[in-house]
C-alpha cells in the first residue's frame, strides 16, 4: 500500500512517521528561563545534523493555544541547553515531563526530580542521566505550515558517565539501555546485532 500524504490529515502522517521512522531517540531538554527557573522536557523528534560544526536538532512543537512551549521560550531568551538522553531507569520521571505545566513551574520541582550540574553555564540535568550535550541555541528553521519548530544546537560539551567510557583516548563508549521511541511507546535498546565480515 502506498499512502498519498497529500490527501491524509496531520495526524494521520504523524502516526506513519512515528511509527515507521525508528527508533527515534529522545532528546530530553532541560533549559532555564530569564526567571532562573529550571524547565525539562522530552522530545523524540530529535537527530544529530553535523559532527563539524556539532549540532543536533530538536523539533518542538507549540502548546495548546498556539504559544512557544516553555523549551523554545527559553531557548530563545538565554539560549542555553544540556540535552540529556535518558536511561530505561528514568522512564517514568522522564515521561511525566511531557506533562504541560504553567510556565515557570519547574517540572524537576513538580515531579520531584533530583539534579545534577554538569557545569555551571548550561541548566543541570536529572540525576542518573549517563549522556548529556550541553549547548546553545543557534538557529531555527522555518517550516511553513508545521506543527512544529525545528531548532539546530551548537554542542559545547558532551558529559559521559565514567561507567560508559572503554577507552578514553580513543573515545570508546559502551552506551547501555537508552530509551527510545517507536509511534506512541517507549522502548529500550541495547541489543547488539553483529555483521557478518
Amino acid at each position: 500500500m502506498v499512502y498519498e500524504l497529500n490527501s491524509l490529515d496531520k495526524l494521520s502522517i504523524y502516526k506513519l512517521m512515528s511509527n515507521l521512522v525508528v527508533p527515534r531517540p529522545i532528546a530530553w531538554v532541560s533549559t532555564i528561563s530569564k526567571d532562573k527557573i529550571l524547565n525539562v522536557a522530552p522530545f523524540s523528534y530529535f537527530i544529530p545534523l553535523s559532527s563539524n560544526p556539532p549540532t543536533l536538532l530538536v523539533s518542538i512543537g507549540h502548546k495548546k493555544d498556539g504559544s512557544p512551549k516553555d523549551t523554545l521560550k527559553n531557548l530563545r531568551e538565554t539560549n542555553i541547553c544540556s540535552i540529556a538522553i535518558a536511561n530505561t531507569n528514568l522512564t517514568n520521571q522522564m515521561h511525566n515531563t511531557s506533562e504541560p505545566l504553567e510556565f515557570n513551574n519547574s517540572e524537576f520541582k513538580a515531579f520531584n526530580i533530583d539534579t545534577k550540574e554538569i557545569d555551571s553555564n548550561y541548566p543541570p540535568i536529572a540525576k542518573g542521566v549517563k549522556v548529556a550535550f550541553l549547548g546553545k541555541y543557534y538557529k531555527e528553521i522555518d517550516l511553513e505550515g508545521s506543527l512544529t519548530i525545528p531548532v539546530i544546537i551548537k554542542v559545547d560539551k558532551v558529559y559521559v558517565d565514567d561507567e560508559l567510557i572503554e577507552d578514553k583516548d580513543k573515545i570508546r563508549l559502551k552506551f547501555s539501555d537508552p530509551i527510545a521511541r517507536v509511534g506512541a511507546k517507549y522502548y529500550a535498546l541495547g541489543k547488539e546485532l553483529n555483521i557478518d565480515e
